[in-house]
């Protein structure tokens, strides 16, 4: 197969709204929901505070929200910020394999929306056709391309922002190549990166990078028209597999969307199913931590790759802790993002009780699967295994339980009835005559 960038790129110029299917739809009613609640709840944190006084200074014309603030900035700043915003406290949306999908699309989608009036119709299917995007050219490579170090939602995800502006941008088949090669040649993010800032700040590029490769190529900006899977391309570069097949298979006819999750526990997936059984085990027998000798967790080998900070100081870096996420779920019975912030890191109870957390590594394990036991000081002890972390394909949130987590994260910055109106919106959002009215939605009433 020697024309693979081409294959994508004319199926995203071509593909219709009418042949979404509605189940397909209302996924992206979810995930928009979910987005926006994590980047609202994330408004204020020091992240998005410190990107956006390094960069508020360049902005131009004031033409797109950043979520949950009052200050506007051109679009493809505001891209880069609500990217950032939306990944940044690890609450957002995860593909059963491969990235982050909404972080890099959302951002762009939205700031687009509300420079160049659209409606949600052409709305929701640029995000659905950004999601194929990124979404098959991520899988394209996996697991060597993560394995090599490559933070996978940043450098796949540039692909989908450029599909989806490109998408509405009405590009031809050739500037769509030219979209995808652009996106190709900036595509970045380092797993090396995990526990700092900029985790966060690759989604917000791949949003920023991906709406300027569908702005530039719409000039007639040239890039190589086989970017993705050329001999020197993205995929051979980045890789030591690709294979081509993932991209182009069934495409209209398989949405990678329904494989899409939602998160119950703000911090990466891999470490959901030790969180669920400890908050079981606690809930189960009255747990307190004063009382636990020792609790012993087996997981997925890939856990201790990316969460294997023992002693974390900061509420980012106890996201990528096996042993704080073990015990605060413990000590609080759960484990959203206050259970995650830095207080609840140094809290002392926590900081005792993850000392004694011991992890082992069993590769028969899957990564939404952990087996969990607590031994108490007078010998006791009690075993759970966990099969499917709460929040996989398999124990999916509901739609009730997405507006719960959208309330809690909003709660603060938006006024419940705000709040409410921006949940309809959110549900409706195919059939709105402009686009927009979402991410107005997003700001503060006090900001209007």
């Amino acid at each position: 197969m020697n024309d693979v960038t081409g294959i994508l790129a004319r199926y995203i110029v071509n593909a219709r709204f009418a042949d979404i299917p509605q189940n397909v739809r209302h996924e992206a009613s979810r995930a928009l929901l979910n987005a926006l609640g994590c980047a609202i709840g994330s408004a204020r944190h020091e992240t998005v505070e410190n990107a956006l006084a390094a960069i508020k200074d360049f902005s131009g014309p004031p033409q797109a929200a950043v979520f949950g603030r009052s200050e506007r900035l051109d679009a493809l700043h505001a891209a880069l910020i609500n990217g950032i915003s939306m990944h940044v406290l690890d609450y957002d949306d995860t593909h059963a394999r491969a990235v982050h999908p909404s972080a890099p699309l959302w951002p762009a989608l939205l700031a687009y929306a509300e420079w160049r009036q659209i409606s949600g119709a052409d709305l929701i299917l640029a995000f659905v056709l950004g999601v194929e995007t990124e979404c098959r050219i991520a899988l394209s490579v996996f697991p060597e391309h993560y394995d090599r170090g490559w933070h996978i939602t940043g450098t796949a995800g540039i692909f989908g922002a450029a599909a989806a502006i490109g998408k509405l941008l009405g590009l031809n088949e050739q500037q769509m190549r030219w979209a995808l090669g652009i996106a190709a040649t900036q595509s970045s993010g380092l797993r090396e990166m995990f526990g700092s800032m900029c985790k966060s700040l690759h989604p917000g590029r791949a949003a920023q990078g991906g709406m300027t490769a569908a702005l530039m190529a719409s000039k007639n900006f040239t890039s190589a028209n086989n970017a993705i899977e050329g001999e020197r391309g993205w995929a051979h570069v980045t890789s030591t597999r690709f294979d081509p097949a993932v991209i182009t298979g069934e495409l209209g006819t398989r949405f990678e969307l329904m494989s899409n999750m939602y998160k119950p526990y703000a911090c990466g997936l891999v470490v959901h199913a030790a969180i669920d059984g400890c908050i079981q085990l606690r809930n189960k027998h009255a747990l307190q931590p004063q009382d636990i000798a020792r609790v012993d967790l087996t997981v997925c080998p890939i856990v201790m790759e990316l969460t294997a900070i023992k002693e974390p100081r900061t509420g980012l870096e106890g996201k990528f802790s096996i042993f704080h996420a073990a015990a605060t779920a413990i000590v609080f019975g759960a484990a959203g993002e206050p259970q995650f912030g830095t207080a609840a890191v140094n809290d002392e109870r926590v900081m005792t009780l993850r000392r004694k957390v011991t992890v082992a590594a069993d590769a028969a394990l899957k990564k939404i699967q952990a087996r969990i036991t607590v031994t108490l000081n007078d010998g006791r002890a009690f075993t759970q295994t966990v099969e499917n972390a709460l929040g996989t394909l398999a124990r999916p949130m509901s739609d009730q339980d997405l507006e719960e987590k959208f309330r809690s994260l909003t709660d603060g910055v938006l006024a419940p009835v705000e709040a409410g109106t921006l949940i309809d919106l959110c549900w409706s959002a195919e059939t709105l005559a402009d686009a927009a009215a979402v991410a107005r939605g997003t700001v503060p009433p006090a900001a209007h």
